[in-house]
């Protein structure tokens, strides 16, 4: 049994986000501070992820002053806390072979040390020493305490809504490590 472990290379990888609310969307960029994906028999067996939720960037708001406050929102309590909780992270717990280069991930998304289960489809390019991961992740952001704005907590949001769903695009290059 051969297990290899692939680290990511942060430079090479992007995580977009997408927030949607009910006049429009919102979207940006938030970085992989560090993870890596094992492989046994040349098949992905587990991996972690580790994201700096420090890093969240809003692309779509091009005012300086508005997209510094919207940024300074997410960081808030109402959203990521990212004073308390500098990183989230994802812990692959199963995997399973959907074909030869897809693979449908089970695993332990842990967001303002809230733990909960995920899964997502993942396709995996493996190029002996380098591989390429893209996937798409949706995730309940009222699972992990950012209840702002939700239909769930709050009544009579009208147009000032947010759906709890967002969206992790996740394309990952990792090497051989």
């Amino acid at each position: 049994m051969e297990t290899q472990n692939f680290k990511i290379a942060n430079a090479q990888s992007s995580v977009n986000w997408i927030g949607k609310k009910v006049t429009g969307a919102h979207n940006g960029t938030i970085n992989i501070e560090d993870g890596n994906f094992t492989f046994t028999n040349g098949d992905l067996t587990g991996g972690k992820v580790v994201i700096d939720t420090t890093s969240i960037i809003i692309l779509d708001v091009t005012d300086p002053a508005t997209n510094q406050q919207f940024a300074g929102h997410l960081a808030s309590d109402d959203f990521f806390s990212t004073d308390k909780f500098k990183t989230a992270f994802l812990d692959i717990t199963s995997v399973s072979k959907q074909s030869s280069s897809d693979y449908f991930v089970e695993g332990n998304l842990t967001i303002k040390a809230i733990t909960h289960p995920v899964g997502f489809n993942l396709e995996v390019k493996n190029n002996n020493d380098e591989l390429k991961a893209s996937g798409k992740i949706i995730i309940d952001r009222t699972k992990y305490d950012m209840k702002f704005r939700s239909g769930n907590f709050f009544t009579n949001l009208g147009d000032t809504l947010i759906y709890n769903e967002f969206e992790l695009e996740v394309d990952v290059t990792a090497k051989l490590a």
